[in-house]
């Protein structure tokens, strides 16, 4: 492992994640808070710590990560990308273990546009015969 930073982006739905990787301890830190406090729920930490398990790395890279815009779920799909490509950056052995995981797809899904004359994208309004 060189002793440079590493950074890339993640996006997903409409968060976008900045990540910084250098080698440490396995320390994570998200808009300057640890990645337990700054995601309270546990699933989602499992999801941001799925690319460092696959790999091993997860106990030797500290990860400081910026994140803005959307949900904390979103923020979580976008850091696990961020982090996903980074590694994927320092060390590209790694490559076909992240993407046979699926990790290092972006993905593409989007909320769908209200439709004027609807009360959301999909629904209707009430049909009434008379």
């Amino acid at each position: 492992m060189e002793s440079s930073v590493k950074s890339m982006t993640g996006r997903r739905k409409e968060a976008t994640a900045m990540v910084r990787m250098m080698p440490g301890s396995g320390q994570i830190t998200v808009n300057g808070r640890p990645v337990a406090e700054y995601f309270a729920r546990p699933t989602l930490v499992m999801m941001i710590e799925q690319p460092l398990k696959l790999t091993d790395t997860l106990g030797s890279l500290d990860i400081s990560a910026n994140c803005k815009g959307g949900g904390l779920s979103g923020q979580a799909g976008a850091l696990r990308l961020g982090i996903a490509r980074a590694l994927v950056n320092e060390n590209p052995d790694l490559r076909p273990t992240l993407k046979a995981a699926g990790l290092l797809t972006r993905d593409p899904r989007m909320v769908e546009r209200k439709k004027y004359g609807q009360p959301g994208a999909r629904k209707r309004f009430q049909f009434s015969k008379r």
